[in-house]
């Protein structure tokens, strides 16, 4: 490997050389199997397995994974991919149920969250520029191929999107704790479910533009219990009682 190869690969880690770049890194034999299977396209493969051919792979020694891999204990095969361009527009959101983020920061909670996505067929997420960047590494690896299949926008203003959505007639859910019991409450089977920050919550800015607010109620409920569910755990309760419903 050149050293402007190896400097380039591990800059890739930083959100700011990705974005200029538009490129990201998949780790892993089964996730870059699944990428070449996919629409995304792959710029390179670096891999220590002498039996991969093609004419963007590159044989490596393992001392060299172990210097352009992002995790602790690099896996035999790393993709350099491009990042897919979506359109996004509220019009696109009408008809299905999608998710918005507001504030999500943590990668293993963004994640996690585009894999419920994938497994309860939500095809876009919207996110706030507050959000953790979906190709971060850890969030890549955390989607277990998900990204592949899930669109993933952001937006500077997310409440100015919810309120467009909002006027257009699209029920726009939110989890507060102080929402209605989401087992008592009729839920459309298309629309926007808020989920907010790991700290503070949905924002204010996005809370004004909720038509219904929704409570995962704790159980049983007139006793001490924890303060709040993580966001990921919340998200998947939720789009499993939608899609019971649906």
């Amino acid at each position: 490997m050149t050293k402007a190869e190896i400097q380039l690969l591990r800059a890739l880690g930083d959100k700011r050389t990705r974005d200029a770049e538009r490129l990201f890194i998949a780790e892993g034999d089964k996730l870059v199997d699944e990428i070449l299977a996919s629409r995304f396209v792959v710029r390179r493969i670096y891999t220590t397995e002498t039996d991969m051919r093609g004419t963007n792979v590159e044989h490596i020694e393992r001392k060299d994974m172990e210097r352009i891999s992002a995790l602790k204990t690099p896996t035999t095969t790393l993709a350099v991919v491009e990042q897919p361009r979506y359109e996004l527009s509220t019009a696109k959101l009408r008809g299905k149920l999608s998710l918005a983020l507001d504030g999500v920061q943590n990668p293993g909670n963004l994640g996690t969250i585009v894999r419920l996505a994938d497994w309860f067929g939500i095809e876009d997420i919207v996110c706030s520029r507050e959000c953790a960047d979906c190709y971060n590494p850890k969030v890549v690896q955390a989607t277990m191929g998900a990204i592949l299949r899930v669109r993933i926008h952001y937006t500077d203003d997310l409440a100015a999107l919810l309120r467009e959505a909002r006027e257009m007639g699209l029920p726009i859910y939110g989890t507060l704790l102080d929402g209605d019991n989401i087992y008592d409450t009729s839920l459309d089977r298309s629309g926007i479910i808020v989920m907010g920050n790991e700290g503070r919550g949905v924002s204010d800015e996005c809370r004004n533009t909720l038509t219904h607010k929704l409570l995962i109620p704790p159980y049983p409920a007139d006793q001490p219990t924890s303060e709040s569910l993580n966001v990921a755990m919340a998200t998947g309760i939720i789009l499993s009682e939608f899609r019971r419903r649906g």
